[in-house]
């Protein structure tokens, strides 16, 4: 979802703390104008031999977004010369390219699931029409289930040298991050600061129940991995500075102040003057605030130097202008639909952000932690408290299912949005979550054959 900066709008220096607060404040909206934003990754295949699609080529990930760019609506976006995405300004939706070639559709801010879901679909029907004459597929899961990091070309987007070589320094699976995973987010609004602090508790307390709920990263490198939600173990391992489950904002009365305190403690990446990316890979924004940044001497940052850093910071929840439920894997099509439908049951309705917060309230951080590292290995049937992470799922997706009835948003057959949780709903009723199920197909009908998952998992 865009943020809320008026267009052509001359580059504000930053003059006060107050400055970075009101760029959160500005997200607050009356309920009647909150959208939903679904973003979703997947990975793009050669289907003749499974490997993963280079940039170049005539049957590469660069012809594919050429492609898409002749299509009405979609304009690209140029680094260096390369097209590496596409935006439509009718929309407000993106078409972004991951380090490792993992197309992403940003979606557009819409005001239910149903059209999310359309505009997800119209999406893919358009990527698979493009990609099936080159011979690839797609595939969505949470983790490149055989490619080895070597074997996957680094996308030519100048904002991925710099954090490449940074992160290998700082956490020992940041390149895996980075290249061979995929996940589903929605973003979601919110009306003032108190109601984005209990929004962004709720958040991230199930956060670890959305990861078992939608674990689907049983495999790397060709066998299985040990875990279900390998993708969340990577970002374990990534960069804790920048990651995680953000203790802070369970302590005392949360505000857009305590964000901004923890964003100008997280590193920076870079700085872009014009079209350049200046590498300023572990500096500190409060040393560039006081105009103190080695590489730029004397300067000092610009609002948009900030909304910048924020967009380099990775949290299982991440605020903005709006609220981003980043802990799903990638996932298939059906799936990417419930995604939105579960958040939006939750917060978007009064009653059922209470039972939520009420479910969640008397977690500690210790509880917290330990079901953010815990759901990545045994997902629903992590152990919690007296019983299992299953029966908090089957609880909060209970809560949903009476928020989305709450809102009533029909679709053109009057279906309510409901009927979208019904992938986690089965997960559930057969107590097997997409990773568990493909590895029954692995020891069973593949027998051992990883080659299989390119057929039965792709779009």
């Amino acid at each position: 979802m865009a943020e809320n900066t008026p267009p052509n709008t001359p580059p504000k220096i930053i003059e006060s703390k107050s400055d970075l607060i009101e760029v959160f404040a500005r997200g607050c909206k009356p309920k009647e104008e909150w959208r939903i934003g679904t973003e979703h990754e997947k990975f793009a295949f050669y289907k003749k031999d499974n490997s993963p699609v280079p940039y170049e080529g005539k049957n590469g990930i660069e012809a594919i977004l050429k492609k898409i760019s002749e299509i009405e609506c979609w304009e690209p976006i140029l680094d260096k010369g390369k097209i590496i995405g596409l935006k439509c300004p009718k929309t407000g939706g993106a078409i972004s390219l991951e380090p490792g070639g993992q197309i992403e559709l940003s979606g557009a801010p819409l005001k239910n699931v149903h059209q999310t879901c359309a505009e997800t679909s119209i999406h893919l029907k358009i990527l698979s029409k493009i990609a099936e004459p080159m011979g690839i597929g797609f595939l969505g899961m949470g983790v490149a289930p055989t490619w080895k990091l070597d074997e996957i070309p680094l996308m030519p987007k100048s904002r991925y040298a710099i954090m490449k070589p940074y992160m290998s320094k700082v956490g020992k699976l940041g390149s895996s991050m980075m290249k061979r995973t995929c996940t589903v987010q929605v973003n979601l609004d919110f009306s003032s600061e108190a109601d984005m602090a209990k929004k962004l508790r709720v958040g991230l307390a199930l956060q670890p129940i959305v990861t078992a709920l939608f674990a689907n990263s049983p495999f790397l490198e060709g066998k299985p991995n040990g875990y279900l939600s390998y993708r969340s173990y990577i970002w374990q391992h990534t960069d804790k500075s920048r990651t995680g489950m953000l203790p802070f904002v369970f302590e005392g009365e949360m505000s857009f102040e305590k964000y901004v305190d923890y964003a100008l403690n997280v590193p920076m990446y870079f700085v872009m003057r014009g079209d350049k990316y200046i590498n300023v890979a572990g500096a500190s924004f409060r040393d560039f605030l006081k105009g103190e940044l080695p590489q730029l001497r004397g300067e000092k940052p610009t609002i948009k130097d900030f909304e910048d850093h924020i967009s380099t910071i990775f949290p299982e929840v991440r605020l903005k202008q709006f609220i981003e439920m980043r802990g799903a894997d990638g996932a298939p099509w059906a799936e990417i639909c419930a995604l939105p439908a579960l958040w939006a049951g939750l917060l978007y309705d009064e009653n059922s952000l209470n039972a939520a917060y009420d479910l969640i309230k008397d977690w500690n951080e210790e509880e917290r932690d330990y079901l953010y590292r815990n759901v990545a290995k045994t997902a629903l049937k992590t152990k919690f408290r007296k019983g299992t992470v299953a029966n908090i799922a089957k609880q909060i997706i209970a809560i949903a299912e009476n928020g989305l009835i709450k809102r009533n948003q029909l679709n053109s057959e009057k279906m309510n949005e409901v009927h979208h949780l019904a992938p986690l709903k089965y997960n559930l009723n057969n107590s097997k979550t997409l990773a568990e199920r493909m590895l029954e197909l692995y020891h069973n009908k593949w027998k051992g054959d990883i080659s299989k998952i390119f057929i039965d998992a792709a779009y």
